[in-house]
């Protein structure tokens, strides 16, 4: 499985020393890092520990206040750029959307449409453009309050996550969506003025368990809302199909 790592924070914070850790994690992770900070998205198709890029990065980041990162295993879709995480891109309203994606879709027609115009061919892309739809659908008659964009997102990670591997990171330019939907694969802890949250803890402090099967959203470092607990949790089964070769396309 690959990692996520999210922070959200009123005030900006070093969080260097945890980065190092988690991307050291790439050990095990080899087929990529991407990390989202202030400085944009950067991303790339080479473990972590070996990036002379990511490398650069980690010497000079600066204090931050909202942060995504991700490191790689390939199981669905081959090894290249195109294929790294976070996938970024604006809705209609000029909002950026950011995600990071841990996990498997296993069943979900809503996202064969994509296959044909995705640029990589990772099942984590396709969720991303199937959210950018949904997003730009719903706001056709004007940009979503922070509020409405909480609901619109606890229902499609709702109706995404049974049968699926759904453990994701979301940040829309203000809120910070959090969702795992495997249990023991997520924790959380108070840094500085906001939250650290991480697929396993990456220093030596006290980290608690993200709650399973329920959409959080943090602003500058506080938790603002809190989605419906649903019954969508994974439950290790199911067989990976691609789904080009279940259409024969």
């Amino acid at each position: 499985m690959c990692e996520l790592l999210g922070f959200s924070a009123r005030e900006p914070a070093d969080i260097s020393e945890q980065l190092r850790e988690f991307y050291a994690h790439s050990t095990a992770h080899p087929h990529g890092w991407g990390i989202m900070y202030d400085g944009g998205v950067e991303k790339e198709a080479v473990r972590a520990c070996d990036s002379k890029r990511l490398a650069d990065i980690l010497d000079s980041i600066t204090e931050q206040r909202i942060l995504l990162a991700h490191i790689r295993y390939a199981t669905v879709g081959s090894i290249r750029d195109e294929n790294c995480h976070p996938f970024s891109k604006k809705d209609i309203s000029g909002r950026q959307w950011t995600l990071i994606h841990n996990g498997t879709i296993y069943s979900s027609t809503k996202l064969i449409p994509y296959l044909r115009t995705q640029i990589g061919d990772t099942d984590s892309e396709r969720v991303f453009m199937y959210l950018l739809d949904t997003v730009n659908k719903a706001q056709e008659n004007g940009a979503l309050s922070a509020e409405e964009r909480f609901a619109l997102i606890d229902r499609f990670v709702r109706d995404l996550a049974p049968r699926n591997k759904l453990n994701l990171m979301i940040y829309d330019g203000e809120l910070l969506y959090v969702h795992k939907n495997m249990k023991a694969t997520m924790v959380y802890r108070k840094l500085g003025s906001g939250y650290i949250f991480s697929t396993t803890p990456v220093d030596d402090e006290q980290w608690d368990k993200v709650p399973t099967a329920q959409v959080l959203a943090f602003k500058d470092g506080e938790q603002v809302f809190s989605g419906e607990k649903h019954d969508g949790i994974y439950v290790e089964t199911l067989q990976y199909i691609n789904p080009m070769d279940a259409m024969n396309i």
